[in-house]
């Protein structure tokens, strides 16, 4: 199963491969960012990267507080979005689709922001719902998959929710990417609505012991699902991989790693060991803000939420615990294009589409809490 060909890293355009080659487009509008990534299919059936786009834009900034998108979140997202439909005009004909996650899922004005990026940017998104999300962030994890276990977590750590999705690990890696976009070996899932910027907006005073509250808070969260009774004995006799393809997992790596910048190339795929994952953890929570802020894998963006990430992380490795964790800089975004590449895109989603081209209708689904 090939991991992801970049033509060239970063927001700058790529090389296409051949004229006549069709094109995917998926974009992630989450809490705390907005992604897009433009494909084509690889000869392996894998995907090579013709151009990206990512932008931190907060969206779900306040929205535990209030339940709403403020202003300023919705004209953020606005903006990126905006350069987002540019990129995609420029290598038309393209096959696309456009996602929201937990902030509008969880939002009372959600769907009206959705409906006004629509009128505003002429671009219809759908909202999917927290098994969709798991069901891609594995897609697009399955060359880490490691068939000497016999299961796997995969682990997404959003802006405003968690999704887990525990998967058999050796039908993962019998089927391959084509199987699994068809028929994808899940033997569990579960969404928590907890976050980076969620869970950092609740633990805002930084008084001493500050840090284990946040992690037992998660850690709470994670037991109450019956997941934790299920699959936590099976990891515990050392029989699970953990797999953690979020920012939160490739930033912590980078520490480690000691990296000057970031470079996807050294972190993609590396197993990170618990002890490992601990001595970055303690190095950045050491940190002053200011010093966060200058760690080249963090940067300021990222400074004030690394920490409520690696909360997460440490209850998420408490509860199914491994020896060490795979690190994949990829998910959501490189599993709806593999799933679009292999004919399983969404049904539900094909069969509303409207208007031009690979542009599914806006929606919104519930906020969910914890299930299996």
């Amino acid at each position: 199963m090939a991991k992801p060909t970049r033509t060239r890293r970063g927001n700058s355009r790529g090389v296409r491969s051949g004229g006549a080659s069709k094109l995917y487009a998926a974009l992630d509008l989450g809490t705390n960012n907005c992604r897009l990534l433009i494909a084509e299919r690889s000869p392996s059936g894998g995907l090579r990267i013709v151009d990206s786009f990512s932008q931190i834009v907060r969206l779900g900034e306040g929205l535990a507080r209030t339940g709403q998108l403020s202003d300023k979140a919705m004209g953020r997202a606005i903006d990126a979005l905006r350069r987002c439909v540019d990129k995609v005009k420029k290598h038309q004909p393209v096959e696309a689709r456009y996602i929201a996650t937990q902030a509008c899922r969880a939002a009372g004005n959600g769907k009206s922001f959705l409906n006004n990026v629509h009128r505003t940017l002429g671009l219809r998104m759908e909202t999917i719902t927290p098994k969709e999300e798991a069901k891609y962030a594995l897609l697009g994890s399955l060359d880490l998959v490691d068939s000497g276990h016999d299961f796997a977590l995969v682990i997404d750590i959003g802006g405003g929710s968690t999704e887990l999705c525990w998967i058999d690990a050796k039908a993962a890696a019998a089927r391959g990417v084509e199987g699994c976009a068809v028929r994808p070996p899940i033997l569990g899932w579960a969404s928590f609505p907890v976050g980076v910027v969620t869970l950092a907006e609740s633990f805002e005073d930084r008084e001493q012991g500050w840090y284990p509250r946040m992690v037992e808070h998660v850690r709470q969260l994670l037991l109450a699902n019956d997941a934790a009774t299920r699959f936590g004995p099976l990891f515990a006799a050392g029989r699970g991989q953990l797999i953690g393809n979020s920012g939160t997992v490739t930033s912590l790596a980078g520490v480690h790693l000691r990296l000057d910048r970031y470079l996807r190339a050294a972190v993609d795929g590396i197993w990170l060991s618990r002890e490992g994952a601990e001595e970055a953890r303690q190095r950045l929570h050491d940190l002053t803000p200011e010093e966060r802020a200058a760690e080249p894998c963090i940067g300021p963006e990222r400074a004030d939420l690394v920490l409520a990430g690696c909360a997460i992380l440490d209850a998420v490795w408490s509860v199914w615990p491994a020896a060490r964790l795979r690190v994949g800089d990829r998910g959501l975004r490189e599993g709806i294009l593999l799933s679009m590449m292999h004919g399983s895109g969404g049904g539900r989603q094909k069969r509303r589409r409207r208007g031009r081209r690979g542009a599914p209708q806006a929606g919104a689904a519930p906020a969910q809490g914890a299930s299996t």
